[in-house]
């Protein structure tokens, strides 16, 4: 009995320590990435902006550049793209006479991503409810003080060719879906960090401008 109880106490302190210690998103890095934004821009937009949401158009009809014109316009997709700034902070911020900050041994290099699309109903089967997750490389440096702005692909081309995406091109019907994006990266000493933002991606065939 002696021996039984043990092994509970033990499994319990198991499950305590990763619930708490939160290694799977931070690490034992020093500091925390942190996202200030996740925005979009969407394929052939002529401003660049990114917005705070994504209507993620499956088809767009071109009239330019040649040889598309106003009599024989070119069904187009586009790819759209993504806007991450980060920053960083320390886990342990000191006194608030003597507070700690990052050195240029906790800069942050981010290298990889991965996108993965779900729906508040809970219909998630990919290439069926909603577009295949995906992994991207996209590299950039946060520095100790400052932001750093990342641009990336949040939306693939080829994912408007496939299913579900595809058949929306002579179907009214809008699809909404939640962006989970989690960016992967290491400090300058090796310790692994990553950080999750999210943003909603509406994919249709909406008018063009």
């Amino acid at each position: 009995m002696r021996h039984f109880t043990t092994q509970i106490v033990l499994a319990a302190l198991a499950v305590a320590t990763v619930g708490c210690g939160d290694v799977a998103r931070n690490g034992r890095s020093p500091v925390y990435l942190v996202m200030d934004s996740l925005g979009a821009i969407p394929g052939g937009a002529s401003d660049g902006k990114a917005l705070s949401f994504l209507n993620s158009d499956v088809q767009r009809i071109d009239i330019k550049p040649a040889p598309c014109s106003e009599k024989t316009p070119c069904p187009t997709t586009y790819a759209d793209a993504g806007q991450a700034v980060f920053h960083l902070a320390m886990k342990d911020i000191g006194t608030a006479s003597s507070p700690t900050a990052p050195t240029t041994n906790n800069q942050v290099t981010i290298t990889r991503y991965h996108v993965v699309y779900r729906r508040a109903d809970g219909r998630n089967t990919q290439g069926v409810d909603v577009p295949y997750a995906f992994d991207g490389a996209a590299t950039i440096t946060v520095p100790a003080s400052g932001t750093a702005t990342l641009g990336f692909e949040l939306v693939r081309n080829v994912a408007k060719m496939e299913a579900p995406l595809v058949q929306l091109i002579t179907n009214p019907q809008i699809i909404t879906t939640l962006a989970d994006v989690t960016f992967y990266g290491q400090d300058q000493v090796g310790n692994e960090i990553q950080v999750t933002g999210s943003i909603q991606v509406d994919f249709g065939n909406f008018a063009d401008r």
